[in-house]
Parts: structure tokens; sequence; C-alpha cells
């Protein structure tokens, strides 16, 4: 999962509004994005449908939005976003001399269908396809897997808002970690694609998402990145090396689409991840305080867990009841006191909570006992089913990158050493120190050796093998 730049719930203190920089971290999924009302969500669809400068129709394959954004806007976009995900700063500010995008970069949204593994359903989806502007013939392509966000509508294809030359991303609204990969990447003349998982984005027409649901996840990916080769084709431009990228959840489903494809003898040049969660049990025994550990090594303290926490455990149970069929698992497994919150939360992801109430956090969410003993046969299904669908065991025939940070509010260093210890020789451990959740994100696409412990970052290591 991934975790939000902002501090802390206080309690059931942190409903009010706050400036730009301090979005209340109850509507901050693990990654980004506000749980937005259900206004906001049509006011922002307003203002895509009447967005100027944007072209609709048969620009290529799968293609329903377009629009170009300029280095220099791209670059403005990044300088104002940096310092929100550099918290606690471990990287200088935002160079653009050093850092810009080298190309002006076209935006597409792409639509296309898949299939949901575990229900059979057919669903429309979206995306997006980056791509820069001037390059002919092959492209280096990006697969970009987005982390967790609690809003159904701060996707990556949501970007070609930017097609209003008065738009501004913001925190609140918007995929600004998606804006870093399409800044760092389609700005040094890589095609980027991104999806935007089942049940978020303009097609979802009501239904609940997929959160960490390993076969939906993966055929969404695999889906999206299809079409979007498609429309490069069709905009004359050829695939040539493939490379994947993810954060948080996204750092779970890029492990899951770089097994998919490996299995299909799919080449993939290298896969970098940052903060990833592998185990999905072990992180439910983090979160909820029955496991923990030890300090990582020259450090003398630990960040708490947040209690918002809570909402992304509550999103994880609400979206294996849909996906497997679990009916009743929110009930089952959380606490009655909680139950009626949790429910409204998981049916609109409203952060509208009662202040006089007190607010679950992930030790007091779920039922006692229910890491230790048999609780209900929906609460043992929801564990087995975590367990079939955790990637910590994979052994990796082609490189792979997992940065981790020493101060992860969310991902503690240690949960990422299954994956380590037995990936074999290609997989490689970037721990960066004193980076929080958003912060090891960053500098996996921004930092320097000096952060890095010796390794390139992102796009350094990718140019190398492109």
């Amino acid at each position: 999962m991934a975790l939000p730049a902002n501090a802390a719930l206080q309690g059931q203190n942190a409903g009010a509004a706050t400036p730009e920089a301090d979005v209340d971290p109850r509507r901050r999924a693990f990654v980004l994005g506000a749980g937005a009302t259900l206004a906001g969500l049509a006011s922002a669809g307003a203002a895509q449908a009447q967005a100027p400068g944007r072209r609709r129709g048969s620009v290529g394959a799968g293609i329903d939005l377009s629009c170009r954004v300029s280095a220099e806007r791209l670059n403005a976009q990044v300088a104002k976003a940096f310092p929100l995900f550099n918290k606690p700063a471990i990287l200088p500010s935002f160079d653009a001399q050093k850092d810009g995008a080298r190309f002006d970069v076209e935006l597409h949204r792409i639509v296309t269908s898949t299939e949901v593994p575990e229900t059979g359903e057919r669903l429309k989806v979206s995306g997006l396809l980056a791509v820069p502007v001037g390059i002919k013939g092959e492209v280096p392509l990006v697969s970009w897997q987005h982390g967790t966000i609690l809003s159904f509508d701060q996707v990556p294809s949501n970007l070609t808002r930017l097609a209003d030359p008065a738009y501004e991303l913001t925190d609140a609204a918007d995929s600004l970690e998606t804006l870093f990969n399409v800044q760092r990447f389609a700005g040094r003349g890589y095609a980027v694609i991104a999806a935007d998982y089942v049940g978020k984005g303009p097609f979802r027409n009501g239904r609940g998402e997929a959160y960490a649901v390993k076969g939906v996840s993966v055929r969404t990916c695999i889906d999206m990145l299809a079409a979007g080769q498609d429309a490069l084709r069709s905009l004359g431009l050829r695939p040539s090396k493939l490379l994947l990228h993810g954060w948080s959840q996204g750092a779970l489903n890029t492990q899951w689409l770089h097994q998919a494809l490996r299995a299909r003898s799919r080449p993939v040049a290298a896969t970098a991840v940052a903060s990833p969660f592998n185990d999905l049990n072990e992180a439910w025994a983090f979160w909820t305080g029955f496991q923990t550990f030890a300090l990582p090594t020259g450090t003398t303290s630990y960040p708490a867990l947040p209690d918002w926490i809570s909402l992304c455990m509550i999103v994880a149970l609400g979206s294996y009841e849909l996906q497997y069929k679990l009916d009743g698992l929110l009930r089952s497994a959380i606490r009655p006191e909680f139950q009626e919150m949790a429910l409204a939360y998981w049916k609109d992801y409203r952060a509208e909570f009662d202040p006089g109430k007190p607010f679950p956090t992930g030790s007091t969410l779920l039922v006692p006992g229910f890491l230790e003993r048999a609780t209900d046969d929906r609460n043992s299904a929801f564990l087995r089913l975590l367990a079939a669908n955790r990637a910590s065991y994979w052994h990796y025939d082609a490189p792979i990158r997992f940065h981790y940070g020493l101060a992860d509010e969310a991902i503690h260093p240690a949960m990422v050493s299954r994956a380590l210890s037995a990936g074999g020789r290609f997989a490689t451990g970037i721990p960066v120190a004193g980076a929080s959740h958003r912060a090891t994100f960053l500098a996996g696409l921004y930092g320097d050796a000096s952060t890095l412990g010796g390794s390139q970052n992102v796009l350094g290591w990718f140019d190398s093998v492109r």
C-alpha cells in the first residue's frame, strides 16, 4: 500500500479543512489522493469535458482524449509537487537544469476492456499513454503501476486535465506520482503506459475496486499494456524494450505483472519497485500491531503506524468481499462498533466521520483474535487468499530493484527482506536512509548515489539498459 506524505491522524481531530500541503490524511490513501466528495467528482468531470485544447475521437487506436504539455510546464508542476513528497527532506530541491524534462509530452487517455478472473465480468477501463513529442521509430516503454488512492478518480488518465492551460495539478485531486513518472520518463524519451485499475476512473459505473487482488490487477495491467502498445503503433511508434515501475500497492502490482509477463516469456529489461509490500499477511500483522520488527541498523527510533491505515484495511476487506464473493466479510472481520462506519466508507470513500465517535486504528479495527485463531470462516478464507496472493518467494530471472525507506511509515524494511532473500541474483535491495514512504519513491526517481547507497536512480538505471 502507499502512505501519504502527511502526518498521521490525530485521533478524531483531523477533519478540518487544511492548506494544500496538509491535506487531511484520512482523505489520502497510502500514496495520494483525497477521498473526493461526489460533488468534487462531478465538478472535476465537468471541467475535464469542457477543457479547451483537448482532442477527441480517432486520434489513435483506443485513444479518446489527448493533449500536449510542454516540458516547461511539466517541470513547473513537478517543482510545485516535489516538496510534498520530499518529507522529511532527504533530497535537494528540484533542479530543472539537472532533472528537467527535455521533450514536450503528448498525453492520451486509453480506453479498453478487461476481464475480472475472479468474477468473469467484462469491464471497460481507462489508462494513460504518455509519449515524448518528436520521437520517431522505436521508443523504450515504461509500464507504471500507481499506488493506493482513497478516491475514485485520482488516476493516471486524469493528467489529461492538463489540456486546460490554466489547470494546476494538486495533491488533493490528481495523481502526482504519475506526474513524476511522466516528467521523468516521457520527458526524457520514453513512452509511459499506466492503468487506472478496475473500480477507478471515469468508467467505474459505481463498481467497487479490486484492491490488492492479484488476478484482476494483473489482467488489467496486461490489457492496458496491450492497448497502449496498439495506440503507440497507431501513432507511428514501435515499442522497444519494456521496463516496469511501481510504488507501494503499485509495487505489488508490478511484481505480479513481472511474474505474469515472464510466465508468458515476455522479455522485461528491468523492473524497479519502491516501498513494496510483498507478503500481505505479514503486512496485516504489522499494521495491526500483531507483529513488530527490530529497528533498522543505525537508527534509534521508527515512525509510528498512522491511524488512517485502517481505511486501507477497510478497502482491502471490501475488495476481497466483492471479488471473491465473501459475502459479509466486512461485518465478520470488523468490530461491531466500527461496522457501520466501515460499510459507509467502502461505499463512497467520503472522509466524513462523526467526531463524537472513536476512529479505528489498525490495531482496533478488527475483531479480537483475528490473527490468532479461527474467528469466522470468511475471515479465515480472507487470510488464505492473502497468502495465495503474496509475491515474496518469486525467483526473478530478469533484473529487479527494490527501493525501501529506513523510515517508511507503512512498509518496514524487514518486510522487503523476504523478496530479496528468495529472489535470486537478479534481485537487488536499495535502502534509502531517513526516507518516508513518499520520499522513498521520490528518491528512486530523483536521488543520486549519495542518497541511494551508491546506486543509480531508476531513470539512470533504465537508461543503462534501454
